[in-house]
């Protein structure tokens, strides 16, 4: 199976489960603060890039193709 599809699925079942899991976060959250919930969906919102990023990487890795020597 190529990279970029098994990357594909990931991403989006990975994205998905951190959408559910920051939500219920937020419900235990919801009687707090505001400026404590602000802090939360800021994190929230910041927090997912790293994963994303290192799984983008990982996705566009390729063997560079190397002329034969003769």
């Amino acid at each position: 199976m190529p990279r970029i599809l098994i990357a594909t699925v990931t991403g989006l079942l990975g994205f998905a489960l951190y959408v559910g899991a920051v939500l219920a976060l937020a419900d235990v959250l919801y009687p707090m603060h505001w400026a404590a919930q602000g802090v939360f969906f800021v994190a929230a919102g910041i927090l997912w890039v790293f994963p994303a990023k290192a799984l983008l990487y990982w996705a566009a890795r390729y063997k560079p193709i190397r002329p034969s020597r003769k």
